[in-house]
């Protein structure tokens, strides 16, 4: 394992147990996605900073506040890294209030706000947004839902028409079910693989040489909430055989922590987290351009889905 590798690895399962101490009585899928929050920035949490950023959230929102369902936590995490939490939550739930102008309010479309407090986000912009939004539901007017309003949200930015936009959905929606059958997983792929431009064909074919890279390299990747994660990792200019490599390598360094064995998170699970481990490796993180859109804020909102189908699940399984 490359040394940038195995530090990303310690650092991860360092800031998870950081955050897993601070907010113990949350849901056990939280820790990871945020840690990676962390790792991503070379960063490391800090116990004070998150409760002071858990209550600025509360101090500042009603009981019944988007900012207070499953994203709450991750929020509090992204804002313990701000120089100015205060003044950056006060932009978000601005943005939040204009997003709402064309949106219901979801937990997801206050992670949109959340992220996008740094571009410019013109009235033009959000009804572009909401104009493709529309466009997806009426393709899948029952797989579409406010999960999918950040992404119509992002895809505001790109160059290409409305109408490209949608048929490049609906091309790489056809190729992808030919291979993965869970139909709102592929559908969020599909927002994923829209933001970047080039023939639907050949972005399927980069999804599906991952995929395989990863079985040859003995690991099984999830088919379903996992998806989002994999197409995003599937996005970077980086080779397949790396990318999966480095994830099995990630995977094996995981499988030997305290709360990744046999009681502990799945293997898909795990390898989800390799995953988002690995693409700190070669995403921008640090950069605010289109392709920080297409990429960073792509990761990160295919890694709260994760989180979120997964806490959805777990609650409905009790």
């Amino acid at each position: 394992m490359k040394d940038t590798l195995q530090a990303r690895c310690t650092r991860f399962v360092e800031a998870r147990d950081i955050i897993k101490d601070t907010f113990r009585w949350e849901s056990s899928y939280l820790p990871p996605v945020c840690a990676n929050l962390f790792c991503a920035k070379d960063m490391l949490p800090e116990e004070e900073k998150l409760r002071a950023c858990r209550e600025l959230i509360n101090r500042n929102t009603g009981i019944f506040s988007s900012f207070r369902g499953n994203i709450r936590i991750p929020l509090a995490c992204m804002l313990s890294m701000e120089a100015d939490p205060e003044e950056k939550f006060q932009q978000a739930q601005e943005l939040y209030q204009a997003l709402k102008q064309h949106f219901y309010g979801s937990d997801y479309l206050a992670l949109a706000a959340f992220l996008l407090t740094d571009y410019d986000c013109t009235d033009e912009r959000l009804s572009r947004g909401r104009r493709l939004y529309k466009m997806m539901k009426e393709e899948h007017p029952f797989l579409t839902s406010s999960e999918d309003s950040i992404f119509a949200v992002l895809m505001a930015w790109s160059t290409q028409s409305d109408e490209t936009l949608i048929q490049d959905m609906e091309a790489c929606y056809r190729i992808l079910k030919e291979r993965f059958h869970d139909s709102d997983c592929v559908q969020t792929m599909t927002h994923i693989l829209a933001m970047e431009e080039g023939d639907a064909t050949a972005k399927c074919e980069r999804v599906f040489t991952l995929y395989d890279a990863i079985e040859r390299n003995g690991g099984k990747y999830g088919k379903h909430y996992e998806l989002a994660t994999l197409a995003a990792l599937a996005m970077l200019k980086t080779d397949p055989e790396e990318l999966a490599r480095g994830m099995m390598e990630a995977d094996s360094f995981l499988a030997e922590q305290k709360g990744y064995g046999f009681w502990g998170v799945g293997k898909k699970q795990r390898l989800m987290h390799a995953a988002m481990i690995v693409s700190d490796e070669y995403v921008p993180h640090d950069t605010v351009d289109q392709a920080a859109l297409t990429g960073t804020i792509s990761l990160i909102i295919a890694q709260q889905i994760a989180m979120c189908a997964a806490v959805a699940a777990s609650a409905a399984s009790h």
